[in-house]
Order: C-alpha cells, then structure tokens, then sequence
C-alpha cells in the first residue's frame, strides 16, 4: 500500500485536521495507509510545526528527522510501498511538508502545500512571519537552490500539489507562487509553459515535464480564506467544516489523491459471493481494506487519536 503523511496546522491536532479533511476516511474507501505526526505544546505553544527552524527543517535533525522516523516504522512494519509515499499539510504542516520535500526527496514519490510557504524562506519566528504576510525573502533561484543543498539527492524530483485561498489574510497567496517557482527548475519546467483549467469552478494551474506529465499543480479557491478546501455536502461529500477547515465545494483530499495516482492505488476486489446455505448474495469484504483497517487503526493509536 502507498503511505499519506498529513500534518495539521497551528491550533490543531491530528484528530481535528482528520474530521475535516477525512483523510482516514478516504484513506479506507481507497486502499491506502495514513500516518498522522502531531505536534506537542512542549515543541510549540500554539502546536505549529517549526518549519523555519533550520534544526527542525533539514535532513537527520529535529523534526524532520522524528517525522522520518515514523515514516520508516510504519513501511517496516506494515509492508507498506517505499516508492509510493506522499506527505501533505496546512499552513504550518503546509510549511513542513514542503520542508519534508526538500530534505527527504528520496523518500517521497510526491507533496501538497496547502497555504504554505516555500523551503528556506525563513529561519527565525520574525522571518517567518514577515514571509507569511508576503514580505522579503529569497528570489526563485535561490529557493531552488536550497532545495538541491538540502540532500545530495539528483533526482527524479517529488511531484507537488500546491493550494492556496485568494483572500487568505494569514499567509499571504504570493507564498503559493513561490513554492512553484521553487520546484519549477528541479523538474526542468518553464513557468511560462503552465495551462490553465476550471476544476470544480476554481482556476487550476499544471505544468507539465518533458514526457507530458504533470509535475506541478497550482490551485486557486476564489475567496476562500484561510484554511484547508472541503467538499462536505451531498452523497459524495466527506469531513465536516471546522476552525481552518473550509466548506468550499472542492475536495483538496480527493484532487490530491487523484494527482499523486492514489484514486487507483489498490485493486479491490467487489465481486458478490453467493452464500451457500441460502443462495442469497453477500458482499465480500475486500481483503486489502480489512488490512488497512488495522494499519489505519495502529497508526491513530501510535499517535494517541485512538486508545
């Protein structure tokens, strides 16, 4: 099974991110594992991951190396798929994940940002929130950079899902565009060359690499705040609205899934089974989703979202 690592943002906990985004939730109908790290008030008062700490940001220390670490238990001890593991997160998690990218590329076949801010914008508190309210901060060359400094990796390069609201007072859109900017160049990709789509009613932005794949995604939620997007009404829906969980008519757990392939990730056996002693038709539960029951249920429980 691939791996979703999903980081909640500040004033969060793991528990709260899941009910809105339902990532567990999605994680079951689809076939695949979750693991959610959560921060601890002793790390950060008001729960933040601190991804501009370079101690907390760079490959083998801090927090990302503790992220790293579970990242390794959980694929040792469910079996889980090395080359399909992704990592996703808001705001601070945003951040994080984008940190994540940049010092684990050999780890993570692919990303999402969501109202996050590019790897190395900042390294101090007064930094950061100068960077958040879209002040300063290194030009497109020199996050690209930092990106490659970060490992000695060469590449093939994390494919990235990038997501910000337009009337987002908190972190300011033009992060949104730094962090395609910062990943353009490791994929050898033009900005110039992006196209542009409706998707839900929202303007969605892909750039394609030089097989036609598409490597970079920018969506746009037209007067959304911020916050992670929900599609939570109708049949479909999934999760519910919250602090930082915005109904927006737009499923950022689904879109994602269906860029980093997950949509399709496990074949699931749904054929019907005729029961013998009466002839009637039962479903038959599919193996892989009862295997990811307990792989969903021991991840929760590691992290304390379950006892």
């Amino acid at each position: 099974m691939p791996l979703v690592v999903v980081l909640h943002g500040c004033k969060q906990t793991a528990r709260a991110y899941d009910r809105g985004a339902a990532w567990a939730q999605i994680a079951e109908e689809l076939g695949f594992a979750v693991l959610y790290p959560e921060q601890r008030r002793l790390n950060n008062a008001n729960l933040c991951f601190n991804w501009f700490r370079p101690d907390d940001s760079r490959r083998d220390a801090g927090e990302a190396l503790s992220i790293r670490q579970m990242i390794a238990a959980m694929v040792e001890q469910h079996g889980l798929d090395p080359a399909r593991i992704y990592v996703t997160g808001l705001s601070a998690g945003g951040a994080m994940a984008c940190a994540m990218l940049a010092a684990y590329p050999d780890v993570f076949a692919g990303g999402a940002i969501i109202a996050g801010l590019p790897f190395g914008c900042a390294d101090t508190m007064s930094q950061a929130i100068m960077r958040m309210r879209g002040h300063g901060g290194p030009d497109a060359h020199t996050l690209s950079a930092m990106v490659r400094e970060a490992s000695d990796y060469g590449g093939p390069w994390p494919i990235v899902s990038v997501w910000q609201g337009s009337a987002d007072a908190t972190v300011n859109p033009s992060n949104a565009d730094a962090i395609v900017a910062q990943w353009a160049p490791l994929h050898g990709i033009d900005l110039a060359s992006g196209t542009i789509e409706a998707v839900d009613g929202y303007p969605c932005q892909r750039w394609r690499d030089g097989a036609g794949r598409v490597v970079i995604e920018a969506y746009t939620i037209t007067g959304m705040g911020h916050g992670t997007p929900l599609a939570t009404l109708g049949p479909q829906g999934r999760g519910e609205p919250g602090p930082y969980m915005l109904e927006a008519a737009i499923s950022s757990t689904r879109h994602i899934c269906r860029f980093w392939g997950l949509l399709d990730s496990v074949a699931v056996d749904t054929a019907v089974a005729a029961r013998a002693d009466s002839g009637a038709n039962a479903p038959v539960i599919p193996r892989p989703l009862r295997r990811l029951s307990r792989i969903v249920e021991g991840a929760l429980r590691a992290t304390g979202l379950v006892r």
